[in-house]
């Protein structure tokens, strides 16, 4: 698991033994997106600081999921964002602007080819070159820059959770996610809390155990509803909230460790409201944790990022 400080992280490193690579977690006990949500895709991106205890040689792949806001700009977690590398080498210490990571918005990404079992242990750095090769050759893949919210901290995540990538070329066709206005989600209280729906889109499993874990690789949905907005770990500043998950009706299912950055949308809307940040336990299934990006600070970053690149 890629260290998140402080708190059961939403992001786990691709199980690079098996013969196709996996992010472990996700939608669970949801719904196929069957292309309601185009716009929202999977990242595979490399950290070349991370230790894989199966290597003698630093370097590990995560999964995340993103949404685009643009043709040109993925939204995602600011811990999906931070320490990615540059052509294979650190960006480390302020984490900002690796290349190493690509996006398929495929409902079912492509990884034919994608395998650790060949390099272990004594050549991780092989493992980049192939696995690079392989993703800029595809034509589903494609190759962006990462770029953390400028007040992201790695050891407080949560105060500032949010993360752009800049794609290299334009995703056009697909649609796009709208940005809420300013403290949207204030308005939900009382009955108002209990009986609207969001909408939470992700990649990987369908289900986590102790001992098991199902499904993966498929863009999946799920409806929840606002369980707590007072902020997380202590610090009641509302940029975080808690929505339910459960198998419950009229909502149904929720995220898990590897859906970070995907997109929470005010049900049926294109209407963004939060992004994945990290999960409660036991089992995902204490609450999932967002980000919000209707918050002052979010909302004048993200609209400068889309000046500045579209």
């Amino acid at each position: 698991m890629r260290r998140k400080t402080g708190r059961f992280a939403a992001l786990v490193a691709i199980v690079g033994a098996l013969t196709m690579a996996a992010p472990v977690g996700a939608i669970t006990n949801g719904l196929p997106d069957d292309g309601e949500h185009p716009f929202v895709g999977q990242l595979l991106f490399y950290d070349p600081d991370y230790e894989d205890s199966r290597f003698t040689d630093p370097g590990g792949w995560f999964n995340c999921s993103g949404t685009l806001i643009s043709p040109t700009v993925v939204l995602t977690a600011g811990h999906c964002t931070f320490a990615i590398g540059d052509d294979g080498d650190s960006t480390r210490p302020s984490g900002i602007g690796g290349n190493d990571v690509w996006v398929s918005f495929e409902e079912v990404p492509d990884y034919t080819g994608i395998s650790s079992a060949p390099f272990i242990p004594d050549d991780n750095a092989g493992r980049y070159t192939a696995w690079t090769a392989i993703l800029e050759a595809s034509g589903t893949w494609h190759r962006g820059t990462a770029y953390p919210h400028p007040q992201y901290d790695d050891n407080a995540f949560y105060l500032h959770d949010a993360g752009v990538v800049i794609l290299d070329e334009p995703m056009n066709g697909l649609g796009r996610a709208q940005l809420p206005s300013l403290d949207y989600l204030d308005q939900f209280t009382g009955k108002a809390k209990a009986q609207t729906l969001f909408e939470a889109v992700g990649y990987g499993l369908e289900r986590s155990l102790p001992i098991a874990s199902f499904g993966g690789d498929t863009r999946m949905k799920s409806q929840q509803v606002i369980i707590n907005a007072n902020g997380v770990y202590g610090v009641h500043d509302e940029s975080s909230i808690v929505f339910s998950n459960n198998n419950g009706k009229p909502h149904q299912g929720g995220t898990c460790s590897g859906d970070s950055g995907g997109p929470f949308f005010r049900n049926n809307t294109n209407l963004q409201v939060a992004v994945n940040s990290y999960g409660v336990p036991p089992n995902c299934t204490g609450g999932d944790g967002a980000y919000r990006i209707d918050q002052a600070d979010d909302l004048e970053w993200l609209h400068e990022v889309l000046a500045d690149n579209d």
